[in-house]
Order: C-alpha cells, then structure tokens, then sequence
C-alpha cells in the first residue's frame, strides 16, 4: 500500500469514517510494524484490501516474533465469490513464511458466515470468542464504539 491508495480505501464514501483508521495503518507500515495489501483493478480502482499486523499491544494476536494479525480484509461486493479473497490470503501467508511467521490470526464477525467458511477453507480454526468491543476516530475526530461480537481464527503456517 502506497500514501497514494488512501483515498481509494474508502471506496467512494463508503469507508470514510474509517479515513484516520487507514491513515494510521500506513504510518505502522512505515515504522515496520505491519503490512498492508491493496489490490487495484487497472481502471477501476481499490478493490480488495487486508493489514496485517506484525506486532501489536496483543501479544496473543501479534507478538512481531511467530503471529500476525490481520483485520481489515475487504474484497468490494461485485469481486467477491471468484477467488479473489483466497488469492489475497495465498499472498499475505507466502509473505508471513518468508518472515518466518509460524501463526496467523484474524477475527470474523460471528455474523459473516461467508468469511468463515472461507477461511475454514484455507486452514484456520476457531479458537476464542473476541467480543469485539474497539473504537476509533472517525474522519472528524468523533470517537465511535463498536461492538462485533466476533471469533478469533488462527492457522498455523507450514514452513
């Protein structure tokens, strides 16, 4: 991800509130503290994303050492079902092997079956409940709680 795909992560208005969120995700990247994924469409634009985090204040999701996290996988409504979501995780665990990353975890919203399924698909099981309580600043400095109940995956990597 580039400072030039900001905007574009926000796919037309749609994620502005999270425009501070994205933001900071790029300033982790550039201290070496995550990597960010973007995948464009020549002509269209954005239209899959996924961070990872390589180390963060949850030692149990990303210690920088054997676990990943990543959160914000988002593939745009008329791309999803044709694959795009598994190349995009055949790339980000290749790139974790290469850093000799032994676990990757995420959080799946209870409520996105479809997700699940996908990532069952591709090895990860569930191991916790996460009550997916977080905030953040949206793009006018208001603070906004969320709440999404959630599972917490985790797929260990063949090295």
């Amino acid at each position: 991800m580039t400072r030039d795909d900001l905007p574009g992560l926000e796919w037309d208005g749609e994620y502005s509130h999270f425009r501070r969120m994205y933001r900071n995700a790029y300033q982790r990247e550039k201290e070496g503290l995550s990597v960010n994924w973007v995948v464009e469409l020549p002509g269209t634009g954005l239209i899959g994303q996924a961070f990872v985090q390589l180390i963060c204040g949850r030692e149990e999701l990303a210690d920088g050492v054997a676990r990943a996290y990543v959160y914000s996988f988002r593939v745009r409504l008329p791309y999803r079902g044709i694959g795009l979501g598994s190349v995009m995780l055949d790339v980000i665990e290749a790139d974790l092997r290469k850093r000799n990353f032994k676990y990757v975890m995420l959080n799946v919203a209870k409520e996105n079956t479809r997700a699940q399924k996908l990532y069952e698909k591709h090895g990860f099981s569930i191991v916790a409940h996460e009550p997916g309580c977080w905030s953040y600043q949206d793009q006018n400095g208001n603070l906004r709680n969320v709440e999404e109940p959630a599972w917490r995956m985790e797929k260990r990597l063949a090295i």
